[in-house]
């Protein structure tokens, strides 16, 4: 959620956000203040914040590591995901084969690739729509990897096969519990503290 706060409201500012200023927006849809301090702090942990004190008070600010993140998912969202005006039905193939003691690099691949937007066909072989950059995700894991621009030919049922790849009945129960949290006025009351 903080994330989407700062793609929303920072980037591309370049302006830093007091904590308070997270305790209290946040504090407005249920999120305590010890949950969002902690969040932050977290954050700051990974690289995704960077923070700076200004007297008695402490701000924070983007890094270049969440900027490419928030950057990322702005393309991958309105320019080459799902929310696209693309006319073509194009997909991105990644095929791989890591030895059976790889299991720290496949589980890292597997990872990387389900962030990317990617989803299993089978074994070793995800799919994704549109045109991923596989550079950035299987960048530094020396695994043998085959990258493909795909257009599905008859016989295949494209239908099908997104739904063998990805988990839509679970992604649209996720989506059906947002709305029923945050689809309403004043969200607050129902939220969980």
């Amino acid at each position: 959620m903080i994330l989407t706060f700062l793609g929303d409201y920072v980037y591309g500012h370049g302006i830093c956000v007091s904590s308070g200023s997270f305790i209290e927006a946040f504090g407005k849809v249920g999120i305590s203040e010890e949950a969002t301090r902690s969040t932050l702090t977290r954050m700051v942990g990974r690289g995704l914040l960077r923070r700076q004190r200004s007297g008695r008070r402490m701000y924070f600010g983007l890094t270049p590591t969440s900027t490419e993140v928030l950057k990322d998912g702005e393309r991958r969202i309105w320019h080459s995901g799902v929310v696209n005006d693309s006319g073509a039905d194009q997909w991105t193939l990644i095929g791989f084969s890591l030895p059976e003691s790889w299991q720290r690099q496949r589980h890292e691949l597997r990872s990387r690739l389900v962030w990317a937007g990617f989803g299993p066909l089978q074994n070793g072989l995800w799919i994704a729509p549109g045109e991923v950059d596989a550079a950035g995700v299987i960048e530094d894991l020396d695994a043998n990897v085959k990258v493909f621009a795909a257009e599905p030919r008859q016989p295949t049922d494209m239908q099908a096969l997104v739904r063998d790849a990805y988990d839509l009945e679970g992604l649209g129960e996720r989506y059906r519990e947002f709305l029923r949290r945050w689809d309403q006025a004043d969200p607050a009351p129902d939220a969980p503290r």
